[in-house]
């Protein structure tokens, strides 16, 4: 079992985000951006410059948290957009020797009933999309996030059973802040044990992130790890019981927001509160694996 995290939560800059990882003794980040920039989205010379980078600082990158298929990208979309973000994630995961990609299955279509969200055409997108990191060795995982395979466990182990070879990352907080579309209408929020249990087969990577939902402000309110409702320590307790010995990936959520950038924070508060979250987190680990 390793350590790593979305240290774009704690700055900005790659050099930021190295002393992050550095402060809490970890070797391993999950990269995501790069001044603001996803990696398959820099230029090849910014990108050579930030392989360089994680070289010399003696950090692997152990799963790209790229933007394919995510929350941003319509299943309408043309799909050549989506086939050309693969084909430059590809050479430079292998440049990085990363194995793990996180991807989605495309915006939920919240005009639409939960059984009409043209499933088909996901499931073929995400199809050839796994098709090809698979042939380059590279293990896709999908995340139960603002998506479709986020809607509920059902609809994801839906899509685990038309996409062969797809894996799963689960984060824990998400299932907090998203309405489970598999029950009837008012939809209720997600119980994160509840989706965890149903699809623990397929869990290759874990997301920590943790939080309570606030329904006058009809928002995920996110707290340290462990002390909200995403059943943390429960997932962890069991993932431990079972072997597990993957990442376990800090994303917390409580300075800034990868997906609302009107939500702004000190420079040095956001480092701070990332390496606080993670040494905390450590600290449950240790406890929690004390019982196992």
């Amino acid at each position: 079992m390793y350590f790593t995290g979305f240290a774009d939560e704690a700055a900005q800059s790659l050099a930021g985000q190295l002393q992050a990882t550095k402060a809490l003794g970890w070797s391993n980040i999950e990269s995501r951006s790069i001044d603001g920039v996803n990696i398959h989205d820099l230029t090849e010379e910014r990108f050579n410059q930030v392989a360089d980078a994680f070289d010399e600082a003696g950090i692997h990158v152990n799963c790209f948290g790229s933007t394919i298929c995510n929350w941003a990208k319509k299943v309408t979309d043309d799909f050549d957009i989506t086939l050309q973000e693969v084909n430059r994630a590809i050479p430079r995961m292998q440049r990085l020797g990363t194995k793990l990609i996180r991807i989605m299955s495309y915006a939920r279509m919240d005009d639409r009933e939960p059984c009409d969200q043209l499933q088909e055409e996901r499931f073929r997108r995400l199809h050839e999309v796994t098709r090809r990191f698979l042939d380059a060795g590279i293990q896709p995982v999908h995340e139960n996030c603002m998506n479709y395979g986020g809607m509920g466990w059902p609809f994801t182990l839906e899509l685990l059973e038309n996409v062969p070879g797809l894996k799963l990352v689960f984060d824990t907080g998400n299932c907090v802040g998203n309405d489970d579309k598999s029950k009837p209408k008012p939809y209720p929020k997600q119980s994160s044990w509840e989706f965890y249990d149903h699809v623990k087969e397929a869990v290759a990577y874990i997301h920590i992130k943790d939080g309570h939902f606030d329904h006058n402000r009809q928002a995920l309110v996110c707290t340290w790890p462990g002390d909200g409702d995403g059943d943390v320590k429960r997932i962890l307790q069991d993932a431990f019981s079972r072997g597990y010995d993957g990442g376990i990936s800090i994303e917390p959520h409580m300075q800034v927001v990868f997906h609302d950038a009107s939500i702004q924070a000190d420079p040095q508060a956001r480092f701070d509160n990332y390496v606080e979250y993670g040494r905390r987190l450590m600290d449950l680990v240790s406890k929690i694996k004390a019982l196992c």
